[in-house]
């Protein structure tokens, strides 16, 4: 398994390291001490071919003897690759507490190389961290603090034609649903996935689905449906658990 270090513990130069992480653990810790809080600026970060996604996890802890440091905080893959934090802000809100801002950053083409997200680390990653207190109590933490990071996924301009249309008609609508392959830096048809066809009737807020489709061996998604009304018509995929959720510009139809 390989490890990206973005910084050495206590946040230093970047660098790449091939080292081996142990399995992962349930948190662990020793006397009272413990985390108050762990909060994430994202709860999914969801990351394309190019653009860097940045992450910032603030970490609190407290022991009534006080917190030394919040030490060695990092994210860990489904493939236990590991990243640690390019940056750290830690301050101390009152004598028992020590509250820290990790900034992670999440990329699939850096050009540095120090960090290049693969395929199959999508998914739910844990932030793990260890709070050592002033009398030797400690808090682990491992397993509780999770966050998703997805691939990008993207749709395409919904095409409805023909345009007008007769009422009662057929129209004929199509898409095609691609995601970010993080292993060779391009979009790719995501294929299988179910997607839905929404429709917004003209004067209306609100769009509701009319069929699910699946996307083709490329991707691609082709459907007929009855036009009765005019409106816009689009495309929305929920997205899986490794991949994001996309919806796509809707095609304005008038029915005659």
């Amino acid at each position: 398994m390989r490890i990206h270090i973005a910084s050495a513990a206590a946040v230093g130069a970047l660098a790449l390291l091939a080292l081996t992480a142990s399995a992962a653990q349930a948190d662990t810790h020793k006397g009272d001490t413990v985390f108050t809080s762990v909060t994430f600026s994202k709860t999914t970060v969801n990351v394309g071919i190019s653009a860097a996604q940045k992450l910032t996890v603030t970490a609190t802890a407290k022991d009534n003897s006080g917190i030394r440091d919040i030490y060695g905080a990092k994210l860990r893959s489904p493939q236990d690759t590991l990243l640690y934090a390019n940056t750290a802000d830690c301050t101390k809100p009152s004598s028992t507490t020590r509250k820290c801002a990790f900034t992670f950053t999440l990329d699939a083409n850096d050009k540095d190389d120090y960090f290049d997200l693969q395929n199959d680390e999508a998914g739910t990653w844990h932030f793990t961290a260890e709070a050592a207190a002033m009398d030797q109590d400690f808090y682990d933490l491992e397993t509780s603090a999770t966050v998703k990071v997805k691939r990008y996924a993207k749709l395409s301009d919904t095409k409805a034609s023909p345009e007008p249309v007769s009422r009662g008609g057929k129209l004929t609508v199509t898409g095609a649903l691609t995601r970010a392959n993080w292993n060779t830096n391009v979009y790719a048809g995501y294929t299988g996935q179910s997607v839905a066809l929404q429709f917004k009737k003209s004067g209306s807020s609100a769009y509701t689905t009319v069929k699910t489709v699946k996307t083709d061996s490329a991707g691609k998604l082709r459907t007929t449906v009855t036009a009765n009304s005019s409106g816009t018509w689009r495309w929305n995929f929920a997205g899986t658990g490794t991949t994001s959720g996309a919806t796509a510009y809707g095609d304005g139809v008038s029915v005659k």
